[in-house]
Protein backbone atom coordinates (compact mmCIF):
# COMPACT_ATOMS: atom_id res chain seq x y z
CA UNK A 1 0.00 0.00 0.00
CA UNK A 2 1.21 3.50 -0.81
CA UNK A 3 0.63 6.14 1.83
CA UNK A 4 0.94 9.92 1.47
CA UNK A 5 1.22 12.65 4.05
CA UNK A 6 2.51 16.16 3.98
CA UNK A 7 3.59 19.03 6.14
CA UNK A 8 6.25 21.50 7.16
CA UNK A 9 7.55 19.50 10.12
CA UNK A 10 9.41 22.33 11.82
CA UNK A 11 10.23 21.11 14.33
CA UNK A 12 9.20 17.46 14.38
CA UNK A 13 7.32 16.57 17.56
CA UNK A 14 5.45 13.65 19.12
CA UNK A 15 2.23 14.58 17.29
CA UNK A 16 4.08 14.20 13.99
CA UNK A 17 5.59 10.94 15.20
CA UNK A 18 2.06 9.65 15.77
CA UNK A 19 1.25 10.48 12.12
CA UNK A 20 4.41 8.71 10.94
CA UNK A 21 3.70 5.65 13.03
CA UNK A 22 0.22 5.27 11.58
CA UNK A 23 1.46 5.85 8.04
CA UNK A 24 4.11 3.15 8.29
CA UNK A 25 1.59 0.72 9.77
CA UNK A 26 -0.33 1.02 6.49
CA UNK A 27 2.47 0.80 3.94
CA UNK A 28 5.37 2.48 2.22
CA UNK A 29 5.30 6.21 2.82
CA UNK A 30 5.85 9.29 0.69
CA UNK A 31 6.07 12.52 2.63
CA UNK A 32 5.52 15.83 0.91
CA UNK A 33 7.67 18.41 2.66
CA UNK A 34 6.65 22.02 2.04
CA UNK A 35 9.09 24.05 -0.03
CA UNK A 36 10.70 27.20 1.31
CA UNK A 37 8.10 29.22 -0.63
CA UNK A 38 5.06 27.19 0.45
CA UNK A 39 5.96 26.69 4.12
CA UNK A 40 5.15 30.22 5.36
CA UNK A 41 1.90 30.23 3.37
CA UNK A 42 0.65 27.16 5.24
CA UNK A 43 1.18 28.67 8.70
CA UNK A 44 -1.75 30.04 10.67
CA UNK A 45 0.70 32.19 12.60
CA UNK A 46 3.55 34.29 11.22
CA UNK A 47 6.69 32.56 12.40
CA UNK A 48 10.12 31.59 11.22
CA UNK A 49 10.36 28.25 9.40
CA UNK A 50 13.78 26.69 8.97
CA UNK A 51 15.12 26.13 5.44
CA UNK A 52 13.97 23.10 3.48
CA UNK A 53 17.35 21.34 3.63
CA UNK A 54 17.43 21.46 7.43
CA UNK A 55 13.84 20.27 7.76
CA UNK A 56 14.44 17.46 5.26
CA UNK A 57 17.55 16.27 7.12
CA UNK A 58 15.67 16.08 10.42
CA UNK A 59 12.66 14.43 8.78
CA UNK A 60 14.86 11.74 7.18
CA UNK A 61 16.26 10.89 10.60
CA UNK A 62 12.77 10.54 12.08
CA UNK A 63 11.31 8.56 9.19
CA UNK A 64 14.25 6.13 9.06
CA UNK A 65 13.44 4.87 12.53
CA UNK A 66 9.78 4.18 11.71
CA UNK A 67 10.61 2.63 8.35
CA UNK A 68 13.13 0.27 9.95
CA UNK A 69 10.67 -0.77 12.68
CA UNK A 70 7.98 -1.63 10.12
CA UNK A 71 10.32 -2.88 7.36
CA UNK A 72 8.96 -0.22 5.01
CA UNK A 73 10.43 2.30 2.63
CA UNK A 74 9.93 6.05 2.44
CA UNK A 75 10.56 8.96 0.14
CA UNK A 76 10.54 12.70 0.83
CA UNK A 77 9.36 14.95 -1.99
CA UNK A 78 9.02 18.71 -2.21
CA UNK A 79 5.52 20.19 -1.92
CA UNK A 80 5.07 23.34 -3.97
CA UNK A 81 1.27 23.48 -3.64
CA UNK A 82 -0.99 22.47 -0.74
CA UNK A 83 -2.64 19.53 -2.52
CA UNK A 84 0.82 18.31 -3.53
CA UNK A 85 1.69 14.72 -4.23
CA UNK A 86 -1.52 13.12 -2.94
CA UNK A 87 -3.34 13.87 -6.19
CA UNK A 88 -1.08 11.36 -7.97
CA UNK A 89 -2.73 8.02 -8.82
CA UNK A 90 -0.39 5.62 -6.98
CA UNK A 91 -1.50 6.52 -3.46
CA UNK A 92 -4.18 4.63 -1.55
CA UNK A 93 -4.10 6.33 1.84
CA UNK A 94 -3.74 9.90 3.02
CA UNK A 95 -2.73 10.53 6.62
CA UNK A 96 -4.17 13.76 8.04
CA UNK A 97 -4.62 15.49 11.37
CA UNK A 98 -8.04 16.81 12.43
CA UNK A 99 -7.40 20.31 11.06
CA UNK A 100 -6.33 19.03 7.63
CA UNK A 101 -9.31 16.73 6.94
CA UNK A 102 -10.90 19.33 4.64
CA UNK A 103 -7.71 19.42 2.58
CA UNK A 104 -7.96 15.63 2.25
CA UNK A 105 -11.49 15.94 0.89
CA UNK A 106 -10.29 18.57 -1.60
CA UNK A 107 -7.52 16.19 -2.71
CA UNK A 108 -10.13 13.49 -3.32
CA UNK A 109 -12.17 15.94 -5.42
CA UNK A 110 -9.11 16.60 -7.57
CA UNK A 111 -8.41 12.87 -7.84
CA UNK A 112 -11.98 12.22 -9.01
CA UNK A 113 -11.68 15.02 -11.60
CA UNK A 114 -8.53 13.32 -12.89
CA UNK A 115 -10.17 9.90 -13.01
CA UNK A 116 -8.30 8.46 -10.00
CA UNK A 117 -9.82 6.51 -7.14
CA UNK A 118 -10.31 8.53 -3.96
CA UNK A 119 -7.85 8.06 -1.15
CA UNK A 120 -8.82 6.49 2.12
CA UNK A 121 -8.40 9.41 4.52
CA UNK A 122 -6.97 8.34 7.86
CA UNK A 123 -7.41 10.94 10.59
CA UNK A 124 -4.86 10.71 13.39
CA UNK A 125 -5.99 12.50 16.56
CA UNK A 126 -3.93 15.30 18.07
CA UNK A 127 -1.61 14.55 20.92
CA UNK A 128 -1.97 16.76 23.96
CA UNK A 129 0.79 18.47 25.87
CA UNK A 130 0.90 18.25 29.65
CA UNK A 131 -1.29 21.37 29.88
CA UNK A 132 -4.09 19.71 27.90
CA UNK A 133 -3.55 21.83 24.77
CA UNK A 134 -2.37 20.21 21.54
CA UNK A 135 1.30 19.72 20.78
CA UNK A 136 2.21 21.96 17.86
CA UNK A 137 5.37 23.18 16.21
CA UNK A 138 4.26 26.77 16.78
CA UNK A 139 4.03 26.19 20.53
CA UNK A 140 7.50 24.63 20.50
CA UNK A 141 8.96 27.53 18.53
CA UNK A 142 7.36 29.97 20.98
CA UNK A 143 9.04 28.15 23.87
CA UNK A 144 5.79 27.01 25.53
CA UNK A 145 6.50 23.25 25.27
CA UNK A 146 9.17 20.85 24.08
CA UNK A 147 8.78 18.25 21.31
CA UNK A 148 7.17 15.83 23.76
CA UNK A 149 4.61 18.28 25.13
CA UNK A 150 6.38 19.07 28.38
CA UNK A 151 5.91 22.66 29.53
CA UNK A 152 9.07 24.77 29.19
CA UNK A 153 8.38 28.01 31.07
CA UNK A 154 12.06 29.00 31.11
CA UNK A 155 12.45 28.74 27.33
CA UNK A 156 12.40 31.81 25.12
CA UNK A 157 11.75 29.72 22.03
CA UNK A 158 13.43 30.34 18.72
CA UNK A 159 11.58 33.49 17.82
CA UNK A 160 8.82 34.20 15.37
CA UNK A 161 10.61 36.17 12.68
CA UNK A 162 14.21 35.07 12.39
CA UNK A 163 15.46 35.69 8.88
CA UNK A 164 15.36 32.60 6.73
CA UNK A 165 18.45 31.23 5.04
CA UNK A 166 17.58 31.03 1.36
CA UNK A 167 20.47 28.66 0.69
CA UNK A 168 18.39 25.58 1.62
CA UNK A 169 17.87 23.55 -1.54
CA UNK A 170 14.51 22.25 -2.53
Amino acid sequence: MDVALGGTFDPVHDGHRRLFERAFELGDVTVGLTSNDLAPKTRHVDRYVRPYAERKRDLETELSRFADEQDRSFEIRTLTEPTGIATEPQFEYLIVSPETVDGGHRINEIRRERGHDPLQIVVVPHLEAEDGEIISSTRIVRGEIDEHGNLTPESAGRGATQPSDESGSE
